[in-house]
C-alpha cells in the first residue's frame, strides 16, 4: 500500500481542482471597484468578501468606518476560548478610480489575469479565503485558530485601521499578510522599508524684486538651500532615500517670494535611521536672513525587520514549499504594507499574496498558474504549531526590544 502523500501535496491538489472558482471570485471582486477615499464604493466588494468568507465557516463582522470604507473581521464559528491564533492580513482598497475597469476590463490571456487591483491585491485575498477552504475540505484543523482582517484603507496609509491592526497583532500569535509577492520570481518579503511624508514649509518676506529687493527674504532662495542638506541625507548603503517630490511657492516673478513648499518621501531600512533621518529632518534650521522654517510629518509606517520571529516564520515557509514542491526566495521591499505594523509585535510574514506584476500600473496581472501554488503555500503555513518564541520580540516605534 503506498504512502499517504504529504500535506502540502494533498492541499496542492485540492486547490489545484479549485483554480475555476479562484479565479471566478477574483473577477467579481476585481470588477468590484473599490478605491480608498470611496467609502461606498467598498459596500459592493466588502458584501462579496463577507460572502466568501462566512460560506468558509467563518464568522463575519463588518467594522463601520468613521470617513472611509470601513473593514472585516472574520473568525471561527466555533472557537475555543485559550487557542492562540494567527492573523490573515489584507486589504480591499485600490489606488484605481471609479471607471478604470472599463478601460482596463478585468480579462484572461495567455495565463494571466488583467484588471485593477487584481495584483494589489485582491488575489491575495482570494488565495486566503481558498486556502482556509482547503484546509476544511480536507478535515485539517489548524492548532492556531486563523482570523481574518481586510481593511479598506491600507494604500493611503491604514488612518483608521493601524490601531485595530496593532491591537490584533498583539493578540496573535503570527501574522500572514496577504500582498503580492516581489517581482515576478514570487519572493517572500522578510523586511521592508518604513515609510515617512514630510511637508516643509518655508516663510520669506515679500519686495518688490526690481525697486526693493532688499527689503525682501527669498523663501525660494532658503528652500534651495534645504533641499541640498534633504538630499545630503541619501545613504544608499544603508538602503535610506531622501526624495523631494514636489516643490511650489512664489507669488509672480517680480515679487519676492515670501512662502515656498516641499512635499518629501523618506524610506528607510531601520529602526534607528528611522529615528536619525526624522530628527535630522525636524532639525534643519534656516540659513538665508528673515526666514523660517515650518516643519511638518515623521515616518508613519516603522521599518519592517527581520526579527528573530520573522525569520522562523521565513525558513518554515521554505520548508512548506519544498513540501508542496518548489522553491522559494526572499528580499526586502521598498514600499510599506500593513506588515511594518504587525511585526513591532508578532512574527510576520508578507508577500504572501499573488504571483504577477503592475502593482498601480496599467499592465496590473497575476500569473493564474501560480493561484494554487501560494494558496497551498499559505494552508500549509497555517498548520504550524504555536510558534514558542524563547523571548517574544516585540519592537516599539521608537526601534527599542521590549
Amino acid at each position: 500500500m503506498s504512502a499517504k502523500p504529504a500535506i502540502g501535496k494533498r492541499l496542492l491538489q485540492q486547490l489545484v481542482n479549485v483554480q475555476g472558482e479562484m479565479i471566478t471570485l477574483l473577477t467579481k471582486i476585481a470588477e468590484a471597484e473599490s478605491p480608498s477615499h470611496d467609502a461606498a464604493s467598498q459596500l459592493k466588494v466588502q458584501s462579496l468578501l463577507h460572502d466568501a468568507l462566512e460560506s468558509s465557516g467563518l464568522n463575519v463582522r463588518r467594522i463601520r468606518g468613521r470617513k472611509l470604507g470601513g473593514h472585516l473581521f472574520a473568525r471561527p464559528i466555533i472557537r475555543q476560548r485559550g487557542r492562540p491564533l494567527q492573523l490573515l492580513l489584507g486589504h480591499c482598497d485600490t489606488v484605481w478610480p471609479l471607471g478604470t475597469v472599463e478601460e482596463m476590463p478585468v480579462h484572461l490571456a495567455n495565463g494571466r489575469l488583467h484588471g485593477p487591483g487584481v495584483f494589489d491585491m485582491k488575489a491575495g485575498l482570494v488565495q486566503a479565503i481558498f486556502a482556509v477552504r482547503a484546509l476544511k475540505a480536507l478535515g485539517e484543523r489548524p492548532a492556531v485558530d486563523p482570523v481574518f482582517f481586510i481593511n479598506s484603507d491600507e494604500e493611503i496609509g491604514s488612518p483608521e485601521s493601524s490601531q485595530t491592526i496593532r491591537h490584533l497583532a498583539r493578540a496573535c500569535n503570527r501574522a500572514f499578510v496577504m500582498e503580492p509577492s516581489l517581482g515576478v520570481e514570487g519572493k517572500l518579503k522578510t523586511a521592508r522599508k518604513g515609510v515617512g511624508r514630510f511637508t516643509i514649509r518655508v516663510l520669506g518676506k515679500a519686495s518688490h524684486a526690481g525697486l526693493a529687493p532688499e527689503e525682501g527674504a527669498s523663501a525660494i532662495l532658503e528652500l534651495s538651500h534645504v533641499i541640498q542638506q534633504l538630499f545630503a541625507l541619501n545613504d544608499s548603503d544603508h538602503g535610506v532615500t531622501v526624495n523631494v517630490g514636489t516643490i511650489d511657492g512664489g507669488m509672480r516673478p517680480n515679487v519676492i517670494a515670501p512662502e515656498s513648499r516641499a512635499v518629501v518621501d523618506v524610506r528607510v531600512a531601520t529602526h534607528d535611521d528611522a529615528t536619525r533621518v526624522e530628527r535630522a529632518i525636524h532639525e534643519l534650521e534656516a540659513t538665508t536672513p528673515g526666514t523660517r522654517l515650518v516643519i511638518e510629518g515623521r515616518i508613519g509606517r516603522p521599518p519592517m525587520e527581520r526579527t528573530p520571529g520573522n525569520l522562523r516564520l521565513w525558513r518554515h515557509s521554505q520548508e512548506a514549499a519544498n513540501e508542496i514542491g518548489f522553491e522559494i526566495e526572499d528580499g526586502m521591499a521598498g514600499g510599506g504594507s500593513d506588515g511594518n505594523s504587525t511585526s513591532l509585535f508578532t512574527p510576520t510574514l508578507d508577500g504572501l499574496g499573488a504571483v504577477g506584476d503592475g502593482a498601480h500600473a496599467i499592465n496590473e496581472h497575476i500569473l493564474v498558474d501560480h493561484l494554487a501554488e501560494r494558496a497551498a503555500l499559505l494552508a500549509r503555513l497555517l498548520l504550524l504549531p504555536e510558534l514558542k518564541l524563547q523571548k517574544r520580540e516585540t519592537i516599539s516605534a521608537a526601534g527599542e526590544v521590549v
